[in-house]
């Protein structure tokens, strides 16, 4: 872990060294340099209510839509990207108390800036071939067919499988290649799930595979293997993920995700989680989308929700876009979604105002504002 720190640390001290050399010595390089440098973000707010009535106000198994009867914001984020030509970087910095918070909970670094860094990596494409890519730094996990972001997601509130099947972000390296027009590799080696620190003496290795058999089929296979347990390298975690996208026509698209995990208790004993999602996204122009999704997730030693159950999950998200013709800047920078989920357990989990039941229904209006230089 402190090589790879003090090889991310010396990128960077590098690379922003010789940017502001450029930026003081050279007009032409600057411009250049603020001209290709992109900046982007977003603000998100959402208000969404539990018919359990939950007596803490939090529904439980969601992830940033924590919040019953009461409006709050998601997450805001701004975003500073410059591409590797060869050498760039990427800064993600997010606000969002809940949100940031709990993507961080189980982080053993006491840094607690990390939190509001997301993403902080610099890149550099080698002159190989097709290019070959090289990323250092904190970056976002490779795995599922959510991300953190509402605003790139099919979905408002996320899914079971990505909020208790994969992990949130990783700190190493990654390479890429491109081999063709059909296949792109790309191998990891970081830290672990979700720790900028290392928790043990370990390292996480993942693989990845971009497969395009077909112009409208992507198919995205991912391994990672290593030990993920406090001061223990002797058990090992894996995970298998793999997405399927399908492009069916020019207004309906359909996604897959399929999640199995497998590690080992402090006891020895094996443990397991699996489950299965599938996603239909119909446009309806010129403004709404509509997506239906269903899941099923079974964590079958209660290692990822801390029970064990099963678990159906069915969402149907609209989102619309807003247009006003007399304000540009409004045009496609806000959207709006309105949701509503069913969850189930085969189990008394879900907390209500008189006990505990096996399901709950919340409906959520969600606010988007995107920013793009």
């Amino acid at each position: 872990m402190k090589i790879i720190s003090c090889i991310a640390i010396s990128l960077f001290l590098v690379f922003f060294t010789r940017s502001h050399t450029a930026f003081c010595q050279q007009s032409e390089d600057s411009t250049s340099f603020i001209a290709s440098l992109a900046v982007k973000g977003f603000i998100d707010f959402y208000g969404e209510y539990n018919f359990n009535q939950p007596l803490s106000r939090i529904n439980q198994l969601r992830n940033f839509d924590f919040r019953h009867n009461r409006p709050d914001l998601n997450l805001a984020e701004i975003s500073l990207l410059l591409p590797p030509e060869p050498l760039g970087f990427r800064l993600d910095l997010n606000y969002g108390p809940k949100t940031i918070d709990w993507i961080h909970s189980t982080d053993p670094t006491s840094w607690e800036f990390l939190k509001y860094v997301q993403q902080l990596f610099i890149n550099y494409k080698a002159p190989i071939g097709n290019g070959l890519t090289v990323d250092v730094g904190k970056f976002v996990t490779q795995h599922g067919a959510e991300v953190i972001e509402t605003k790139d997601n099919w979905n408002y509130s996320r899914s079971l499988l990505f909020a208790w099947a994969i992990p949130y972000y990783h700190f190493g390296g990654r390479v890429g290649y491109t081999i063709n027009a059909k296949v792109t590799a790309n191998v990891y080696l970081v830290n672990g799930w979700n720790n900028v620190w290392e928790n043990n003496r370990g390292k996480t290795l993942g693989l990845q595979g971009i497969l395009t058999p077909h112009p409208k089929v992507v198919i995205v296979p991912n391994f990672m293997y290593g030990p993920e347990q406090p001061q223990n390298t002797s058990q090992k975690r894996f995970l298998f993920d793999i997405v399927t996208t399908i492009s069916a026509t020019d207004k309906l698209s359909l996604m897959f995700n399929y999640d199995y995990g497998m590690d080992r208790a402090s006891t020895g004993e094996k443990v397991f989680w699996t489950g299965i999602g599938g996603y239909a996204r119909y446009n309806l122009p010129p403004r709404w989308v509509i997506t239906p999704r269903l899941e099923w997730f079974h964590d079958h030693d209660g290692f990822t929700t801390g029970q064990t159950q099963s678990l159906v999950e069915l969402t149907l998200t609209g989102e619309f876009k807003i247009r006003d013709s007399l304000f540009s800047w409004v045009d496609d920078a806000f959207s709006g979604q309105i949701e509503v989920r069913f969850d189930r357990s085969n189990i008394a989990f879900f907390e209500s105002n008189s006990g505990k039941k096996r399901s709950q229904i919340t409906i959520l209006v969600g606010l988007i504002y995107v920013f793009d230089k």
